[in-house]
């Protein structure tokens, strides 16, 4: 009797337990595509059990947001201004909503315990960071396309997708739910903006590395051409490669999305999916294929650096304005020296091929002005308002923090290299972030307790490091960092040819290179070359080259309508090319240290 007793509130004890978790509120999303080529997908999104939340229980209305950025690319998009026919209900009654400011929509549910909200997203721009629909295929990101609750930022939601009729194919980084058809589940709405969707009749490779299942969502408008086993094989080299750095995976799986079209790139990063862009050919020659797999290597290694290892002011996010940080030049830049260097590790580049692009990177920061203008970490606070923004005089006023901390990533782990005899590399710096702070501490890291973490692995100071370099635009000495392997750069200059320092469309200067002939000479983004020494512009492409440095050319240029002449004194190229070359007779340590380096066993 006593057994059965037990039973019976066992049972019961289950059934309340259940009943109290169905009426906690939740969060549903509704997803559909039915007239694809117009571009609109249709949105809804109920909110059900809202008095179960008590921050919500003695409000008259609730508000909608539309995230106006998404994490990993750091530009206000306004993506609300795609948003149209916005409506709602409490309950079984339409109800009234007004856009109370660009991205919020307020609606009167008057204490109704179920609210739904519906809207059209028009989605015409094919970027990683947008969405996009047409006749052959869906592509979404979550903060162009879901709105939130502030309130419930933290609760779970359910999406279930309605594919176009014959789109067979669904590819994202969300967990598929059990219980119902094309349903997935966002464990809260970071994860749900962190998850992009692709929809359509793609085609999917599949792949492992550590027991850890990956896919590969491979859309294109038209056939691709590629080696499946060749292409899958890459793959697996590029993945274990990046996951020997930190030397633990932190995924169950993993999806890339991959859109193949003439006139795309680029790629970015969600926690444990990617959306890369490149054209139809990216598998047909061994640098293409090089050079795609280098944007994989990217992409997958922000899977510990920014996804987990960040800096502490990237996350949790703040979807209604900029979030500020001077740290992109390690969250991309590092990822930047990682990219080449996995591929290194993975075989896939030669020793050589690699010294080559780091002396191509050195020579790219040091051929632009602005690199003595913007620190990094200027340029990384800066990246709302220059990187994305760039106008005709960026080359001269800005640095790229993903190329300039690229080469500081370099430069970072020579010296690690050097002072610790070979014993640590950069990779040290990871494990010690990713245990100290993601880990223990569950955060991200302060800058000055990544310049901490460096001291640490490396056992010196490296206030002069970070003060020269990071916070200010002091010149380089390369040659401090490369010596530890027994390396030298060398500069090759261009003395004799003449140069105009200006780019030319459709007879109109588009920019100017600061300190170079057309800068220094007066002419202006936006002339209209007319005639150059009485010729008829355009002249012939050697009429310049065939000067020599410090002629003088009369350019006659038209600039809002009316006509002025200048006298342009040809200067030579002030562009320098870096190359890396072995130091004569290395000593001991400097030839173990090289293939340490270069990973030469």
């Amino acid at each position: 009797m006593k057994k059965k007793v037990f039973i019976y509130y066992f049972l019961l004890l289950s059934f309340s337990f259940v009943s109290l978790k169905a009426q906690t509120t939740s969060i549903n999303y509704g997803l559909s595509m039915s007239e694809p080529w117009t571009h609109y997908f249709e949105v809804s999104m109920t909110v059900s059990n809202i008095l179960k939340t008590k921050e919500l229980t003695q409000k008259e209305f609730i508000d909608f947001k539309m995230p106006v950025w998404t994490p990993g690319s750091y530009l206000v998009r306004e993506y609300a201004k795609n948003v149209e026919g916005f409506e709602a209900t409490a309950g079984a009654k339409k109800v009234k909503a007004d856009k109370i400011n660009k991205n919020t929509w307020r609606v009167y549910s008057n204490g109704a315990n179920d609210v739904t909200i519906r809207y059209k997203v028009y989605a015409y721009e094919l970027s990683v960071r947008t969405s996009f629909l047409d006749d052959t295929h869906g592509y979404l990101n979550g903060a162009s396309m879901f709105m939130y609750v502030p309130q419930l930022k933290k609760f779970p939601s359910r999406v279930s997708i309605n594919p176009y009729k014959g789109w067979t194919s669904i590819s994202t980084g969300l967990k598929k739910v059990t219980d119902a058809e094309n349903t997935y589940l966002a464990t809260d709405y970071d994860i749900l903006v962190d998850s992009p969707i692709e929809i359509g009749t793609h085609k999917v490779l599949n792949f492992q590395i550590q027991n850890i299942p990956h896919s590969v969502a491979m859309y294109s408008n038209g056939p691709l051409e590629y080696n499946e086993d060749k292409v899958i094989d890459a793959y697996k080299k590029v993945t274990e490669a990046a996951a020997s750095v930190v030397g633990e995976h932190p995924c169950k799986d993993y999806t890339f999305i991959i859109h193949h079209l003439p006139g795309i790139g680029g790629g970015l990063e969600h926690l444990n999916s990617t959306t890369c862009q490149t054209s139809p050919g990216a598998y047909m020659t061994d640098g293409s294929l090089k050079g795609f797999f280098g944007l994989i290597a990217h992409e997958y290694f922000h899977l510990w650096n920014v996804k987990r290892i960040r800096p502490i002011a990237l996350g949790p996010f703040d979807y209604d304005t900029e979030n500020y940080t001077h740290m992109l030049w390690v969250a991309e830049g590092f990822t930047s020296f990682y990219q080449e260097n996995i591929l290194l590790r993975a075989g896939i580049l030669s020793p050589e091929e690699y010294q080559n692009k780091v002396a191509a990177s050195i020579s790219g920061i040091e051929n632009q002005p602005g690199q003595k203008v913007q620190s990094v970490a200027e340029s990384s606070w800066d990246a709302w308002i220059k990187y994305y923004r760039p106008n005709e005089n960026s080359q001269n006023s800005t640095i790229s923090y993903y190329n300039k901390g690229g080469v500081i990533g370099g430069l970072l782990n020579l010296f690690i290299i050097g002072e610790t005899k070979g014993k640590k590399n950069l990779d040290d710096v990871f494990k010690l972030l990713w245990n100290e702070y993601y880990k223990k501490q569950g955060r991200g890291y302060k800058d000055e307790e990544f310049q901490a973490a460096c001291e640490k692995i490396a056992g010196k100071s490296m206030d002069s490091f970070f003060q020269k370099y990071i916070w200010n635009t002091e010149a380089i000495d390369y040659d401090a960092f490369f010596s530890y392997v027994g390396v030298k750069t060398v500069k090759e200059y261009d003395t004799k040819t003449p140069f105009l320092g200006a780019t030319i469309y459709n007879n109109k200067i588009t920019s100017v290179l600061k300190g170079a002939s057309a800068y220094n000479s007066g002419l202006n983004v936006n002339d209209e070359i007319l005639e150059i020494d009485g010729m008829k512009y355009p002249v012939s492409s050697s009429y310049i080259t065939e000067k020599q440095v410090g002629d003088i050319i009369k350019v006659k240029v038209k600039r809002f309508g009316r006509e002025f002449s200048y006298d342009v004194k040809l200067t030579a190229n002030p562009s320098v090319r870096i190359k890396l070359e072995r130091v004569q007779n290395p000593t001991t340590e400097q030839e173990e240290l090289y293939k340490k380096w270069l990973f030469i066993k």
